[in-house]
């Protein structure tokens, strides 16, 4: 039977300290986990050291005597990279650890992972996260896990310094699979907001007064409560890209269509999202969404 990963007897290699990975290494370290990161940027590494972390100049500095390694980046082609290819996690690793991809990722690649750790006799969960910046920051995401009960099992000490929500929803692949099932609720329930917003604007109503009573009642929702007030604000700075949304939608997309599942709502969220990235919004935060918006409804908006 696996070990439960506890702080006192677990060491940790954590790989990707962006918008999401930087707040959850930090969690770890606070939850008295010794923690080693890597990043390509050397600065997020030394500002992770500055505040108490152990940094690492590649991913096999990182994965070295490792017993868990958790990987943070922005997409499949990353994970590939970082894991399966030459100088990577799966080289480096030794048997009997733990590899966690924490990464939104296509399922097909988490399995592809799963399988090519097998033969090296590492275990792997994979576990997306939903809750943004603010919810990495706070400690509260939601973490949906794909892998083996006795897996989940020992890793749940780590997955309960960084979310409020842990629930391994099948085997390999399935953490994946309801990520994107996530960002489809999740896109289309910004797109609902933002659509609101332009119609409450124009209709010179009080728009803080509405969204606050609108956050009373049915049409209230997290997305609602957390992004109101940088629509308010006009603050797109990211707390989750357009970019990363834009790739996941293509995931939602391609996984609905191997299972024949009708997605109409996704579709054309994909093309929305898919749109406000080539009119240059790509690196704001999702809630720009509104700007789209604002364009379809003849208002010019400021670069």
């Amino acid at each position: 039977m696996s070990h439960r990963h506890t702080p006192d007897t677990t060491k940790i290699g954590f790989i990707g300290l962006g918008i999401m990975g930087a707040p959850m290494a930090r969690n770890l370290l606070r939850a008295g986990y010794d923690v080693t990161a890597f990043n390509p940027t050397a600065a997020k590494v030394e500002a992770f050291v500055e505040d108490g972390g152990n940094g690492a100049s590649s991913v096999a500095e990182a994965v070295q005597g490792a017993d868990v390694v958790i990987t943070m980046v922005p997409a499949s082609p990353e994970v590939e990279q970082v894991v399966l290819h030459e100088g990577g996690v799966l080289e480096h690793i030794r048997p009997g650890a733990l590899l966690v991809d924490m990464s939104s990722i296509t399922p097909q690649t988490s399995v592809e992972v799963a399988t090519a750790a097998a033969a090296k006799g590492v275990d792997v969960l994979d576990a997306p996260v939903s809750g943004g910046e603010a919810g990495a920051v706070e400690g509260a995401l939601s973490i949906m896990v794909g892998g083996e009960q006795e897996v989940f099992d020992a890793a749940r000490p780590v997955f309960e310094a960084l979310g409020k929500t842990i629930v391994l929803c099948g085997p390999h692949g399935s953490g994946q699979t309801v990520k994107a099932a996530n960002q489809l609720i999740v896109a289309v329930n910004i797109q609902a907001v933002a659509e609101a917003v332009v119609f409450l604007e124009k209709s010179g109503v009080d728009l803080p007064a509405a969204l606050d009573v609108l956050g009373g009642g049915l049409a209230g929702s997290t997305v609602l409560a957390r992004k109101k007030d940088n629509i308010l604000a006009g603050d797109f700075r990211p707390g989750f890209k357009v970019d990363l949304h834009h790739k996941d939608m293509g995931i939602v997309t391609d996984a609905a269509r191997e299972v024949g599942a009708a997605v109409p709502a996704g579709a054309l969220l994909a093309q929305l999202v898919g749109a406000l990235r080539q009119q240059g919004d790509g690196g704001l935060d999702h809630s720009a969404l509104v700007r789209g918006v604002r364009r379809l409804s003849g208002e010019k908006t400021e670069d």
